[in-house]
Formats: C-alpha cells, structure tokens, sequence
C-alpha cells in the first residue's frame, strides 16, 4: 500500500482524497475526504503514538513500556512533531547534554535502538 504524498509530485499542490474503495465488498466511496496529519506518519511512528496516548503522554511510563531512555523517546516525539509539519520547540539547552548522548550510545550498546535509530537521534542536533 502506498502512503498518501504531503503534496502534489507535480505541482507541489495541495493533496485532497477523492475516492476510497473496499477490497472486501467491492465498493468505491467517491467525495472530498480529509486525512489529517497523522496521515503522513510511518506505521511505526502511529504505533509510538498510540503507545504515548495508551501512557497517557507520560514519558516515564512508556520508558517502561518500551524500554527506551528518556532522551530516546523526546527524540522520536520530536521526529513525530516534524513528520505532521509541524515546528518543535527548540531543547532548553540547545542540544543533547552529554548524559543524554551517552544514554543513546548505551541503547545502541544494548540493542534497544538500531545503529539508524542512533544515527539520527544523534545527527538531529546538529542541525
């Protein structure tokens, strides 16, 4: 199954869904249907957020759900909050503190988080 383009490949124009069909029973809904941010996450990025609304956005809590470090899990909130278009708030202290970066490396140690993962939790404060 293909994910819905953020804007016209074209043009760069805005996307609007105008058909949606059943494979089951064999029937197509035609209309203007919104999708929404969320339409732009990766599955496992919908499933983050399910796990954050399960917790009730509490994050000490889905550090023991997931078994993720604290700046771990700001950091894929953060991926989230740019995958929906939107701007995060800028880190009070204007990047990862060193604990925070050790952290990283030791789920990466621990294989808690792939190699990727570490990459760009590390990468994304460099920007």
């Amino acid at each position: 199954m293909q994910k819905l383009p953020p804007q016209c490949p074209l043009c760069n124009g805005e996307i609007t869904v105008t058909r949606i069909y059943c494979r089951d029973c064999d029937t197509t809904f035609e209309s203007h249907f919104a999708v929404g941010a969320f339409a732009q996450l990766a599955p496992d990025q919908l499933e983050f957020v399910e796990t954050f609304i399960r917790c009730e956005g509490k994050i000490t809590r889905m550090e023991d759900e997931l078994k993720l470090s604290y700046p771990t899990i700001r950091n894929r909130l953060r991926g989230i909050i740019k995958a929906m278009g939107y701007e995060p708030e800028p880190d009070e202290e204007g990047g990862l503190s060193e604990q925070e970066r050790r952290q990283i490396l030791e789920d990466l140690d621990a294989g808690k988080i792939s190699y990727e993962d570490a990459i760009q939790l590390l990468g994304e404060q460099e920007e």
